[in-house]
């Protein structure tokens, strides 16, 4: 395991709830290249379906006015006819907008998850994976509802509205004048509550992002909650955050349950208040029964569309937190994978040059002034207390991190400026408990390689591991399934199968991390034999847990406290230096 210091999970920084950054919406957009014909044709179409939607009332009006002649039923199939033209011109609007939105929410998932493998390790070392997932489905999600769902109703709902009030103050303006005055003391008195609404979004989708991250924690650790007998403490924990989301969400279905009655009494009044004086304009003949049909139909068209307008509002201050967020996330800095000249590494020395690292820029170091040096196809093991550096070394040689100081070197160059996946593709790593993903052996085997391989090469590297007989036993052979970081293989096996993987890459540098440390004694000989042929003719970088290891090591470095005690081969390091023979004696009992 690397040593490191605890570092407190990132938090997004704070902003004004409330103000949407069009310009940083659109600009994330524009980065995952919509197909933006879809997006202006759907708002086309929706705009046709919204005129004929305004054309039909008026026609009534003609039709109604006529009634004293008859009914003209040419006139009455055109106002159905344009009421069912709407629905259908509505319907492929509403389906090309659709398909508009999921283009956009899938290429922006995908360049998240595109940033999301690059990032540095660093970056998750301080934010929950859980987290990171609710970016990738929540607020990928509420971004493509802003923009397929809510930005074309907005539009069509206001040109819908604006277009039924110029309408209606063409007929009849001192009614209008009544609706004009009262929209904005309706508006006036549900902003207060859209800004409530809009706050408690976006406190949900945080609160969402944590409850994912703590749950996802869990779960994966849940053979520890179950050793540790930790099922009361987790029920707890995780009924404390339901509990807070539970708030959260009383608080949303408070406003929103006072938002729609306020809404709905409000257009209710303004409708009885329409009507009553309408009626009077009737009675007394100012008005005709058509204009007040059509009036009335015209003020039915406004109803949907204020009510829109104000869930748009809503929608946008959450689309804004998401936006935030998800742009945090694209600002991170991560790996250049490719950039930097490609060097095979055989034959050439491996060094730290003085050296200095800590996890945080301004945290505790952890490594100081370290000078190490690996020639080629020597064995170099790295021994010293627990805690003391060994494998931070080892994780600044992967490059997973950059010494704050020094310089990793490769002869004369730095290693900084050969290409990363290069590099990587070069260094076989075996730690303690090596990682195995979701899958077949099949798929680990290759796992990262892009080149095909036959049965016949994977069962030979799995015969060099010494691991062919077991995934022969296996009902499915190469094509078992290891289940989630592989519970259904053993620890040993686990073992032999990521050494038989790391055969399959061939290395030039090999670094071993205490790769027999928590097995049992049979498993450990079975692996350790297996070592011994991944080790033959390669640069071997092992942290020592076996005194045969020190012992046969060409060079061995004591580390304690971040440092370089002293190196040396073993006799040497035993004759000069009281911490390494002290460290051996208590170690290995010798």
């Amino acid at each position: 395991m690397m040593e490191r210091r605890v570092t407190a999970p990132r938090t997004a920084p704070t902003r004004s709830a409330g103000k949407f950054n069009l310009k940083a919406f659109l600009n994330l957009i524009r980065q995952t290249k919509p197909k933006y014909w879809q997006l202006w044709v759907g708002l086309a179409l929706g705009l046709v379906a919204t005129g004929a939607q305004l054309a039909a009332p008026k026609f009534a009006q003609t039709l109604i006015n006529g009634f004293s002649h008859g009914i003209n039923q040419g006139l009455l199939g055109l106002i159905i006819g344009l009421f069912v033209l709407s629905a259908v011109i509505s319907a492929f609007s509403g389906a090309l907008l659709g398909i508009f939105g999921e283009n956009v929410v899938a290429n922006l998932r995908k360049t998240l998850w595109q940033k999301l493998v690059r990032l540095r390790v660093s970056y998750f070392d301080s934010v929950k994976t859980g987290e990171m997932t609710s970016r990738l489905v929540n607020d990928s999600t509420q971004i493509k509802d802003l923009l397929a769902n809510s930005f074309p109703q907005m539009v069509t709902s206001l040109l819908q509205l604006l277009g039924a009030l110029v309408i209606m103050a063409l007929m009849d303006w001192k009614m209008t004048a009544i609706m004009f005055i009262a929209l904005p003391l309706l508006m006036a008195i549900m902003l207060p509550i859209m800004r409530l609404s809009s706050k408690v979004g976006r406190q949900r989708q945080d609160a969402l992002a944590t409850f994912s991250g703590s749950t996802n924690d869990t779960l994966s650790e849940i053979r520890l909650v179950k050793s540790s007998n930790a099922e009361t403490y987790e029920t707890q924990n995780g009924f404390a955050q339901i509990k807070q989301l539970y708030r959260i969400g009383l608080k949303e279905a408070v406003y929103d349950s006072i938002a729609s009655p306020i809404m709905t009494a409000g257009m209710l009044a303004l409708f009885v208040g329409v009507l009553v004086y309408a009626a009077a304009r009737v009675a007394d003949g100012s008005m005709s029964m058509g204009t007040l049909v059509s009036f009335l139909m015209y003020l039915f068209q406004i109803v949907g569309p204020a009510g829109m307008l104000a869930r748009f509002f809503t929608d946008l201050s959450k689309a804004n937190g998401s936006t935030e967020r998800v742009r945090d996330l694209l600002n991170e800095p991560e790996e250049a994978l490719t950039a930097g000249t490609t060097q095979p590494i055989t034959d050439h020395t491996l060094s730290l040059q003085h050296v200095d690292f800590a996890y945080e820029d301004d945290g505790q170091p952890v490594l100081h002034d370290v000078n190490i040096e690996a020639k080629p196809n020597t064995v170099v093991a790295f021994a010293g207390p627990s805690g003391g550096g060994k494998s931070t070394i080892f994780g600044l040689l992967e490059r997973y991190y950059q010494p704050t100081a020094g310089k990793v070197m490769l002869d004369d160059q730095d290693v900084n400026d050969l290409s990363l996946t290069d590099w990587r593709s070069q260094i076989g790593y075996v730690s303690q408990d090596s990682a195995i993903m979701a899958g077949t052996i099949r798929h680990n085997l290759t796992y990262g390689l892009a080149q095909d391989f036959t049965d016949d090469q994977l069962w030979h590297v799995l015969q060099l591991a010494y691991a062919d007989q077991f995934v022969h036993e296996m009902p499915d052979g190469l094509d078992t399934q290891v289940g989630e970081r592989g519970v259904k293989v053993s620890g040993g096996q686990r073992q032999r199968l990521a050494i038989a993987r790391a055969f399959l890459r061939d290395p030039k540098i090999l670094m071993l991390d205490e790769a027999t440390a928590s097995l049992d004694s049979e498993s450990e000989a079975m692996v350790q034999k297996a070592l011994g042929q991944l080790m033959r003719g390669r640069t071997t970088l092992i942290i020592a847990h076996r005194l045969s290891t020190i012992v046969d090591a060409d060079n061995i470095y004591f580390i304690e406290h971040g440092q370089v005690s002293g190196h040396g081969t073993h006799q040497e390091l035993m004759d000069r230096l009281p911490l390494y023979r002290d460290y051996v004696k208590i170690q290995f009992k010798e």
